[in-house]
């Protein structure tokens, strides 16, 4: 079974890339604390595809908090003079914006977000608490 579930903040605003054949991709880097009490994070490599990245790129910003699942993908290139460089990254599959930035990096209002927030049960001032 190869399946991945994460919390965490984008580092970055994702950027929408439109490849051949019509079809779209984004990629951005997520910080999830390696702890309750830590201040330290791992920073993951994130990748959607199709209709969930073009929703991603416009309703997330840096800061974003997001919720993701999805699938460990490693994929390998050669950089330079004959140097292989080898990448691991989530594949995601769902992703959850629990508490989302605008793309200036300001909080959205209750209005803004307000479907966003329906898919949870946290009110937004618990979530805006979260150690992540």
């Amino acid at each position: 079974m190869n399946t991945v579930s994460i919390i965490g903040r984008m580092t970055k605003a994702p950027q929408l890339k439109h490849l051949s054949e019509g079809r779209v991709q984004t990629g951005f880097v997520v910080a999830v604390s390696k702890g309750y009490k830590s201040e330290e994070a791992n920073f993951v490599l994130c990748t959607i595809w199709g209709k969930l990245a073009e929703t991603t790129v416009k309703y997330c910003g840096k800061g974003s908090l997001v919720g993701i699942t999805g699938r460990l993908n490693t994929r390998s290139y050669e950089k330079g003079e004959g140097i292989r460089v080898f990448v691991t990254e989530v594949i995601v599959e769902d992703i959850r914006f629990l508490a989302t930035k605008n793309r200036d990096g300001t909080e959205q209002s209750k209005e803004e977000n307000k479907q966003v927030e329906s898919d949870f049960e946290f009110p937004a001032e618990q979530i805006k608490k979260l150690p992540v």
